[in-house]
């Protein structure tokens, strides 16, 4: 039997809330250190007494060479934190990890950059770091300079670099210097649309290639796309962990990871650019009630609250929207007669559309909201996953499964026109 490459055995991570988390000591600390001791006690019996928080609790699991695992929760589950355990950066309260092999971490845009080292440079100290020889690291480095598209800044600083360029610089060292892990955590989500299918499909390579990739995301449509296996954490514990679709579908149905709103009331923080930024997107109800569960028979909408900071723009609200299983529904286009092909003058609006009741089939829905310009087309911003609702049939035998209690497959379940009547058999005479 193949040995697992990481072990995570009983894990847990307690931390004090409002306290400074233990640095490393030199030896001048640690001499002070004794001196102020006994003027201190009291406060240390306070911090001692102080809340505690445990990020993870308990947690268990083996991953075996080549597998492509995806751990997903809500806010708050513990996600990070495991992943910060697994690199190294931080040390389990209770528990132990083993891993074998090297581990490249990509937790933050630009994790192990030194700012004031050029392009170059850092590649070659990220690849030192990793334990790959120098021309190892020079064997590759033309592929991870193409791939961040950086080739005119190589050799400038990179704290003189765009968000967008670290960002690209950085999952570019990360996935192309081999190591037998990669962990990467949902810091795709700072680039642009193009970029974020180019590191899906690069962290797809890397696990068809034969290493292990760990993916944090609350995009399960790249979840289930990217990762045959799925761990579901909830306040700290190890909810399932399994068949990536069968994992997904629970995280939805459960609740957990249904958020029939979303909202971004700091615009600096919201998604968008100079021309548009995204405020809110909201599942409602026919009587306008946020919600997350929708009856079969009846209509729901999807809002999109927005605001225009520049006149002159024809902007598109548009939606995709697909169901746990990964697969692609269907897409939505504003049509809107008094803006279509019109520019919209710069203030606040809401975009809603409707979707009619015995329409979709039952299950869940994931809603992918976006605004683009169609000629040229350029897409202001894209956000997967913004928000999801669930779709619940009718057992009462007026939806188009009837009085039928089994399972029906499909992503639609229209209430189609039938007609039937009897008709007479003429006979036919040979």
């Amino acid at each position: 039997m193949t040995k697992s490459i990481i072990t995570a055995e009983g894990v847990s991570k307690q931390f004090r809330i409002g306290s400074h988390n233990a640095s490393y000591q030199t030896l001048r600390d640690v001499l002070a250190d004794a001196v102020k001791r006994p003027f201190r006690s009291g406060r240390r019996q306070a911090e001692r007494n102080g809340d505690t928080i445990w990020a993870l609790r308990d947690v268990s699991f083996e991953i075996r060479p080549g597998e492509t695992v995806g751990i997903i929760g809500r806010n708050g589950a513990g996600k990070s934190t495991l992943l910060k355990i697994l690199s190294r950066i931080t040390p389990p309260t209770a528990g132990h990890v083993d891993l074998y092999g090297r581990v490249a971490s990509l937790l933050e845009v630009g994790t192990g950059f030194h700012f004031e080292l050029t392009g170059r440079e850092n590649i070659f100290l990220n690849g030192a770091i990793l334990g790959m020889r120098r021309a190892e690291i020079e064997r590759r480095f033309d592929e991870i300079v193409a791939f961040a598209e950086v080739e005119k800044f190589i050799d400038t600083p990179v704290k003189r670099y765009s968000s967008g360029m670290y960002l690209r610089l950085a999952f570019a060292v990360a996935a192309h210097l081999e190591p037998e892990i990669l962990i990467v955590d949902e810091v795709l989500a700072v680039g642009d649309t193009r970029f974020q299918r180019k590191c899906l499909n690069k962290m797809q390579a890397i696990g068809d290639g034969g290493r292990t990739v760990l993916f944090v995301s609350h995009d399960m449509t790249a979840v289930t796309r990217l990762c045959p296996r799925a761990v579901l954490l909830d306040e700290g514990r190890v909810l399932r962990d399994g068949s990536s679709h069968e994992v997904v579908s629970e995280y939805l149905r459960s609740g957990l990871g249904t958020t029939a709103a979303r909202e971004w009331p700091d615009p600096t923080r919201a998604p968008g650019n100079d021309i548009v930024r995204l405020h809110a997107v909201r599942i409602r109800d026919e009587r306008g009630t946020v919600t997350s569960t929708v009856d079969i028979r009846r209509s729901v909408g999807v809002e999109m609250e927005f605001e225009v900071l520049k006149d002159g723009h024809v902007l598109v609200a548009n939606y995709d929207f697909v169901n746990e299983q990964g697969v692609y529904v269907f897409a939505a286009l504003e049509h809107d007669t008094k803006w279509w092909r019109e520019p919209r003058p710069a203030g606040r609006y809401v975009s809603t559309v409707w979707i009619p009741g015995n329409f979709l089939a039952e299950g869940t829905l994931i809603v992918g909201a976006a605004i683009s310009t169609m000629n040229p087309a350029v897409a202001h911003f894209l956000e997967r996953g913004v928000v999801a609702f669930h779709i619940i049939d009718s057992l009462d035998g007026d939806s188009a499964r009837g009085d039928f209690g089994g399972r029906m497959p499909g992503v639609v379940r229209p209430l189609l026109r039938w007609t039937s009547r009897p008709v007479s058999l003429a006979t036919e005479t040979v």
